[in-house]
């Protein structure tokens, strides 16, 4: 077997571990895959076949564990979020992180879907639908050659934390947080208002009180919270009341929503710290407020530069 082509590294979530990692990304000639997979697993993995799926219902295994790509042993999905979907095939409600999977629409076939892909080689995993349980409301719908179930005897509890800003638009707040090492993954939703499962629309209203946010997942052995602050700071304009530049209304406020004592005390002291360093002229009317519940936003609005290849969009 021929080493693999090294074209960069990518951050990858290792779940034994709990923690962001470097790893090479995978690239192989169709020939050196051959060698590797079956052929049924070529046919779906690399030329984005569908398999079969099974009669009856999928086996859900009591052991912890993970499933991870069949190609590269890549972290894909946990066993604790299987789900069975009477589908014939392997359904997941969440992906380990972010990190490990990628999406692209697809128009094969005569349909318009999401595929999902796995980030370090590029394999065909499956396709993701908006009509799984909550708390996503996703359904990873994978091939079940394209996984391979690995124990997990004493899988590390994690320690991944959550930090949930408001600073304008929420697509350039979440590429900015997005790409930051040691965050695992994000995803932007509305929260701080009053109005329960608001829609897009109904937030535009200005009518709902609800924020357009993003719910940071990070490695704090990694990131610090306090580094997330600095971040917040820089990307937005903390001075600027119920407004980001052209976007106007309480949708767009800058916010905090502390999930904790220790965050709410670092929230403070760090808008206190920049009220005293930066020499502002106008009052800085970030709220900082206990989180509420989060409302994830439609599929559309998730990671929307990203799939753009557009750079973040800043105000300041």
């Amino acid at each position: 077997m021929k080493e693999e082509k090294k074209t960069g590294t990518i951050p990858i979530f290792d779940a034994a571990k709990g923690q962001v990692i470097q790893l090479e990304k995978i690239q192989k000639s169709d020939l050196e895959w051959k060698k590797i997979l079956t052929p049924e697993q070529f046919r779906v993995m690399r030329t984005k076949g569908t398999e079969r799926p099974a009669q009856g219902k999928c086996d859900l295994p009591k052991e912890k564990g993970i499933y991870q790509c069949a190609a590269c042993e890549t972290d894909l999905f946990s066993v604790e979020t299987k789900f069975e979907s009477g589908t014939g095939w392997p359904s997941f409600w969440n992906p380990v992180s972010d990190l490990n999977i990628r999406i692209e629409e697809d128009n094969s076939l005569g349909m318009r879907r999401v595929e999902v892909l796995c980030s370090r080689c590029g394999a065909h995993l499956g396709h993701v639908f908006d009509d799984g349980p909550k708390p996503t409301g996703k359904r990873y719908c994978i091939n079940l050659v394209a996984l391979k179930f690995v124990k997990l005897a004493a899988v590390k509890p994690s320690k991944l934390e959550k930090a949930i800003f408001a600073a304008g638009c929420f697509w350039g707040v979440e590429e900015s947080f997005r790409t930051l090492k040691g965050v695992v993954s994000t995803r932007v939703g509305y929260t701080g208002g009053i109005l329960k499962n608001p829609t897009y629309e109904n937030v535009c209203s200005h009518k709902t009180g609800h924020a357009e946010a993003v719910e940071v997942t990070f490695d704090p052995e990694q990131v610090s919270y306090s580094e997330l602050l600095d971040v917040f700071w820089k990307i937005h304009d903390p001075t600027q009341f119920n407004r980001q530049g052209p976007d106007i209304g309480d949708q767009y406020r800058s916010a905090i929503f502390f999930r904790s004592p220790q965050q709410e005390s670092m929230a403070r002291g760090s808008k206190s710290k920049l009220e005293e360093t930066a020499g502002l002229r106008v009052k800085i009317v970030t709220e900082i407020v206990p989180a509420q519940e989060f409302y994830q936003a439609e599929d559309y609005h998730q990671q929307y530069l990203k799939k753009r290849g557009a750079p973040a969009c800043r105000i300041k």
